[in-house]
């Protein structure tokens, strides 16, 4: 795909404002996935596309592996093995820690309630009792399966970048996203995979100067799967703007 000029850029006009609304607003976490292949030509348009994300003066700071069939099998097999001998023997999380804090050490409001809505929102949808820690287990799990998605990504930045460039991640990752919706696939960014860089980046030949930010799965979501009937509430906009004028 041919990076559009400068002219370019600034005279397209989009004469279809309502498909872009449509990508943004039917992106979800979808975690069923048919077990449909997703041809390699049409992942490059989609990394071409998010290669156009910003970032603070151009750092472009995203690295990205994309892992199918035996490497994505291999990587399935070896983290579930961690996973389950880390909830066997909960001693053993010192040696999976994350490379970054994901989340704040302590919890406050509006926050910690919204993160509860979510997970017991999910749960409620499969029929997860709480306290029901088997399920929980398995249900978590599910991640580092990639929910069954033909297709792994996992996400890494260079160590020496400073707290900016997540932010700048963070937009490439939303692009990706998007792209991926306006081509029919879903997606689901996963924070999980977080804990296991010590499994992951010597599989997929990342540097020592390299560290996960994130993984995600990509494919033909299920749309017969009852876990991807389960949808986030969002704030509306007039909650969280401010007018200063």
């Amino acid at each position: 795909m041919s990076t559009p000029t400068i002219t370019q850029q600034v005279s397209t006009r989009v004469n279809d404002p309502a498909s872009v609304d449509a990508a943004i607003l039917s992106r979800f976490s979808a975690r069923a996935y048919l077990p449909k292949p997703v041809d390699r030509s049409v992942l490059q348009d989609i990394l071409d596309i998010a290669a156009r994300a910003p970032s603070g003066t151009n750092t472009q700071p995203w690295k990205v592996y994309v892992l199918q069939g035996a490497k994505l099998e291999e990587l399935v097999t070896k983290t579930c093995a961690a996973h389950d001998a880390m909830s066997a023997n909960p001693a053993l999380a010192a040696e999976y820690a994350e490379s970054y804090d994901y989340y704040p050490e302590k919890w406050v409001s509006p926050f910690i309630d919204r993160r509860r809505e979510c997970g017991f929102g999910l749960y409620g949808v499969l029929g997860i009792g709480k306290g029901d820690k088997d399920r929980m287990h398995e249900q978590h799990q599910k991640n580092f399966r990639f929910f069954d998605a033909p297709v792994g990504l996992i996400f890494t930045i260079d160590k020496v970048m400073g707290r900016g460039s997540l932010l700048d991640y963070g937009m490439f990752l939303q692009t990706l996203m998007i792209a991926a919706r306006s081509r029919g696939l879903h997606t689901c960014p996963q924070a999980a995979w977080n804990n296991f860089s010590n499994i992951i980046l010597p599989l997929v030949g990342a540097g020592d100067n390299e560290m996960v930010v994130c993984g995600m799965s990509l494919g033909y979501a299920d749309e017969a799967a009852v876990v991807n009937t389960f949808q986030t509430t969002r704030v509306a906009a007039q909650d969280f703007t401010h007018w200063v004028d």
